[in-house]
Protein backbone atom coordinates (compact mmCIF):
# COMPACT_ATOMS: atom_id res chain seq x y z
CA UNK A 1 0.00 0.00 0.00
CA UNK A 2 1.50 3.70 -1.16
CA UNK A 3 2.00 6.14 1.62
CA UNK A 4 1.32 9.47 1.07
CA UNK A 5 4.23 12.00 0.96
CA UNK A 6 5.12 13.48 4.69
CA UNK A 7 4.83 17.30 3.81
CA UNK A 8 1.16 16.49 1.70
CA UNK A 9 -1.68 17.85 3.51
CA UNK A 10 -4.64 15.45 4.56
CA UNK A 11 -7.94 16.68 2.12
CA UNK A 12 -9.81 19.28 4.76
CA UNK A 13 -13.60 20.22 4.35
CA UNK A 14 -15.09 23.40 3.89
CA UNK A 15 -13.98 26.19 0.95
CA UNK A 16 -10.79 26.52 -1.49
CA UNK A 17 -8.66 29.58 0.26
CA UNK A 18 -5.70 31.42 -1.41
CA UNK A 19 -3.21 28.71 -3.27
CA UNK A 20 -6.08 26.03 -2.90
CA UNK A 21 -7.77 27.60 -5.89
CA UNK A 22 -6.33 26.10 -9.03
CA UNK A 23 -8.80 27.92 -11.33
CA UNK A 24 -7.13 29.99 -13.85
CA UNK A 25 -10.16 32.86 -13.64
CA UNK A 26 -11.77 33.89 -10.76
CA UNK A 27 -14.98 36.55 -10.42
CA UNK A 28 -14.08 38.50 -7.34
CA UNK A 29 -15.65 40.51 -4.83
CA UNK A 30 -13.74 42.61 -2.84
CA UNK A 31 -13.60 42.78 1.03
CA UNK A 32 -16.22 45.55 0.92
CA UNK A 33 -19.08 43.38 -1.19
CA UNK A 34 -18.46 44.98 -3.98
CA UNK A 35 -17.92 43.39 -7.20
CA UNK A 36 -14.37 43.53 -8.66
CA UNK A 37 -15.35 41.28 -11.74
CA UNK A 38 -13.24 38.77 -13.36
CA UNK A 39 -9.79 38.52 -13.15
CA UNK A 40 -6.93 36.16 -13.05
CA UNK A 41 -6.30 34.09 -10.04
CA UNK A 42 -2.67 35.22 -8.96
CA UNK A 43 -3.95 38.80 -9.57
CA UNK A 44 -6.91 38.28 -7.54
CA UNK A 45 -4.67 36.91 -4.65
CA UNK A 46 -2.22 39.73 -5.30
CA UNK A 47 -4.93 41.70 -4.71
CA UNK A 48 -5.98 40.03 -1.02
CA UNK A 49 -2.74 39.45 -0.03
CA UNK A 50 -2.00 43.64 -0.24
CA UNK A 51 -4.81 44.28 1.72
CA UNK A 52 -3.77 41.29 4.59
CA UNK A 53 -6.63 39.37 3.93
CA UNK A 54 -7.55 36.12 2.40
CA UNK A 55 -9.28 34.89 -0.99
CA UNK A 56 -11.73 32.46 -0.45
CA UNK A 57 -13.96 30.21 -3.14
CA UNK A 58 -17.17 31.11 -2.28
CA UNK A 59 -19.21 29.48 -5.16
CA UNK A 60 -16.98 26.48 -6.62
CA UNK A 61 -19.35 25.48 -9.35
CA UNK A 62 -19.84 28.91 -11.06
CA UNK A 63 -18.60 29.43 -14.45
CA UNK A 64 -16.07 31.18 -13.61
CA UNK A 65 -16.16 30.42 -9.95
CA UNK A 66 -16.69 33.51 -7.52
CA UNK A 67 -13.92 33.94 -4.84
CA UNK A 68 -14.36 37.29 -2.22
CA UNK A 69 -11.59 38.38 -0.37
CA UNK A 70 -11.98 38.38 3.20
CA UNK A 71 -10.48 37.83 6.70
CA UNK A 72 -10.36 33.98 6.65
CA UNK A 73 -10.09 33.35 10.47
CA UNK A 74 -12.87 35.56 11.03
CA UNK A 75 -15.35 33.92 8.64
CA UNK A 76 -14.09 30.44 9.88
CA UNK A 77 -15.15 31.90 13.43
CA UNK A 78 -18.51 33.37 12.09
CA UNK A 79 -19.50 30.02 10.63
CA UNK A 80 -18.85 28.15 14.16
CA UNK A 81 -21.13 30.82 15.97
CA UNK A 82 -23.68 30.25 13.22
CA UNK A 83 -23.83 26.35 13.88
CA UNK A 84 -23.47 26.99 17.61
CA UNK A 85 -26.23 28.92 17.59
CA UNK A 86 -28.20 26.33 15.47
CA UNK A 87 -27.66 23.88 17.60
CA UNK A 88 -29.12 25.85 20.58
CA UNK A 89 -32.66 26.39 18.89
CA UNK A 90 -32.30 22.50 17.52
CA UNK A 91 -34.86 20.53 20.38
CA UNK A 92 -34.25 17.05 20.03
CA UNK A 93 -37.68 15.22 21.32
CA UNK A 94 -37.28 11.74 22.59
CA UNK A 95 -39.85 9.21 23.18
CA UNK A 96 -40.10 8.43 26.72
CA UNK A 97 -42.22 4.97 27.10
CA UNK A 98 -45.09 4.29 30.07
CA UNK A 99 -46.10 0.56 29.98
CA UNK A 100 -49.42 -0.09 32.46
CA UNK A 101 -51.69 -3.49 32.66
CA UNK A 102 -55.39 -3.77 32.36
CA UNK A 103 -55.44 -5.01 35.93
CA UNK A 104 -53.44 -1.75 37.21
CA UNK A 105 -54.45 -0.88 40.60
CA UNK A 106 -55.63 2.98 41.01
CA UNK A 107 -52.50 4.22 43.26
CA UNK A 108 -50.40 2.73 40.39
CA UNK A 109 -52.54 4.46 37.93
CA UNK A 110 -52.11 7.27 39.17
CA UNK A 111 -48.45 7.11 39.86
CA UNK A 112 -48.00 6.65 35.78
CA UNK A 113 -50.22 9.57 35.01
CA UNK A 114 -47.61 11.42 37.26
CA UNK A 115 -45.28 10.09 34.95
CA UNK A 116 -47.00 10.75 31.93
CA UNK A 117 -47.14 14.68 32.65
CA UNK A 118 -43.47 14.71 33.79
CA UNK A 119 -42.66 13.54 30.75
CA UNK A 120 -44.70 16.15 28.84
CA UNK A 121 -44.03 19.07 30.69
CA UNK A 122 -40.27 18.40 29.76
CA UNK A 123 -41.13 18.51 25.72
CA UNK A 124 -41.13 14.53 25.51
CA UNK A 125 -43.72 12.37 23.22
CA UNK A 126 -44.92 9.62 25.48
CA UNK A 127 -45.81 6.11 24.53
CA UNK A 128 -48.63 4.59 26.69
CA UNK A 129 -47.95 0.71 26.48
CA UNK A 130 -50.66 -1.98 27.75
CA UNK A 131 -50.02 -5.28 27.63
CA UNK A 132 -52.05 -8.36 27.63
CA UNK A 133 -51.31 -11.64 29.21
CA UNK A 134 -53.17 -14.89 28.38
CA UNK A 135 -57.18 -14.51 28.90
CA UNK A 136 -57.20 -10.85 29.22
CA UNK A 137 -57.07 -10.56 25.33
CA UNK A 138 -60.51 -11.26 26.04
CA UNK A 139 -60.99 -8.09 27.42
CA UNK A 140 -59.55 -5.63 25.23
CA UNK A 141 -62.51 -3.39 26.13
CA UNK A 142 -61.21 -2.66 29.63
CA UNK A 143 -57.38 -1.76 27.97
CA UNK A 144 -59.08 0.77 25.94
CA UNK A 145 -61.06 2.29 28.82
CA UNK A 146 -57.65 2.82 30.54
CA UNK A 147 -56.06 4.33 27.91
CA UNK A 148 -58.63 6.28 27.04
CA UNK A 149 -58.97 7.72 31.05
CA UNK A 150 -55.48 8.47 30.65
CA UNK A 151 -56.05 10.41 27.41
CA UNK A 152 -58.40 12.66 28.97
CA UNK A 153 -56.51 13.49 32.09
CA UNK A 154 -53.80 14.63 30.72
CA UNK A 155 -55.44 16.01 27.75
CA UNK A 156 -54.34 19.35 28.91
CA UNK A 157 -50.78 18.86 28.60
CA UNK A 158 -50.99 16.53 25.66
CA UNK A 159 -52.52 15.46 22.27
CA UNK A 160 -53.09 12.39 20.71
CA UNK A 161 -50.36 11.91 17.96
CA UNK A 162 -51.83 8.04 17.94
CA UNK A 163 -55.26 6.76 19.21
CA UNK A 164 -54.89 3.43 21.21
CA UNK A 165 -54.35 0.63 18.59
CA UNK A 166 -53.70 -2.88 19.09
CA UNK A 167 -50.37 -4.23 17.54
CA UNK A 168 -50.37 -7.93 18.97
CA UNK A 169 -50.78 -8.81 22.19
CA UNK A 170 -50.41 -4.99 23.39
CA UNK A 171 -52.24 -1.89 23.00
CA UNK A 172 -50.35 1.62 21.69
CA UNK A 173 -51.06 5.02 22.33
CA UNK A 174 -48.47 7.97 21.68
CA UNK A 175 -48.92 11.26 23.33
CA UNK A 176 -47.35 14.26 22.12
CA UNK A 177 -46.74 17.61 24.08
CA UNK A 178 -49.43 20.62 23.15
Amino acid sequence: MARPPLNATPGREGPRVNDEIRVPQVRVIDADGEMVGIMQTRDALARAFAAGLDLLEISPTAEPPVAKILDYGKFKYEQQKKRNEARKKQKVIEIKEVKIRPGTGEHDYQTKRKAVLSFLEGGDKVKVSLRFKGREMAHQDLGFKMLERLRVDVEELAKPEQMPRLENRQMVMILAPR
